[in-house]
């Protein structure tokens, strides 16, 4: 009997909760995952080190880890040296912690990768309800991304005529709560402690982080996994 070959996807893979439910999703749905994990400088290396276990763990075929250095445009509380904010996440602003254009340029990184590797799916952990307030986390954006993505590519002008489909980015969490979110992590039965949300993690020994507690990302995890009526598995510095 012949081998099944499986269709490859690439994940955009940051290390947060909300990208390792989003590969678990992909992998369950049986594509073989491409992870790519943008190095951009961001204010701590946990997250990339939880892109590398998430990574390992559901067997991605490939991870890349592209440095792009982003604390060369500034900014952003994550590129520049900015506090992060610490009030909540219902001021209405866009916050500080955007970064400008992040996932146009991510996005524009994956979509690179997939036409290179022959892939044409791209999955991506956005998300519409809890959101923080990001421009580039609605469907709008990504509905013309993908528009974008089968106009500005040799893949996806000539894909079509020859093997039926262009490039597709799938945005299981879009119109999910953190709740519902978390409850997806545990149906996959992935481990929460693997992946890291925090913006401004604290040092609590030499070496040891914990999760702040109090950023609007920390913030919005918690009140997720409260929600769900579930635990997760990260050390917050407050407990």
């Amino acid at each position: 009997m012949a081998d099944i070959i499986k269709e490859k996807a690439v994940i955009l893979l940051s290390g947060g909760l909300d990208s390792m439910v989003v590969a678990g999703l992909a992998k369950q749905a049986g594509y073989d995952i491409l992870a790519l994990t943008i190095d951009y400088n961001q204010r701590h290396r946990i997250e990339l080190e939880a892109a590398k276990k998430i990574a390992a763990h559901l067997g991605a075929i490939e991870h890349i880890i592209l440095p792009l250095d982003l604390t060369k445009f500034g900014g952003s509380a994550l590129t520049a040296d900015i506090d992060v904010p610490k009030q909540g996440i219902d001021s209405g602003d866009i916050p500080i912690t955007y970064v400008p254009a992040r996932n146009t340029i991510f996005l524009s990184l994956c979509l690179g990768l997939a036409e290179a590797r022959g892939a044409r799916d791209l999955w991506i952990g956005v998300n519409a309800l809890d959101y923080s307030g990001y421009p580039d986390c609605r469907p709008e954006f990504i509905a013309s991304f993908e528009t974008m993505a089968n106009l500005a590519t040799k893949a996806g002008v000539e894909g079509k005529d020859k093997q039926g489909q262009g490039f597709t980015i799938h945005t299981p969490l879009l119109h999910m709560s953190k709740a519902d979110i978390a409850g997806e992590a545990a149906r996959l039965q992935l481990d929460t402690g693997m992946s890291w949300s925090c913006y401004d993690p604290v040092e609590i020994s030499s070496g040891n982080f914990a999760a702040c507690g109090t950023c609007d990302s920390c913030r919005l995890r918690q009140k997720g996994f409260a929600e769900a009526g579930l635990s997760d598995n990260i050390k917050y510095a407050a407990e």
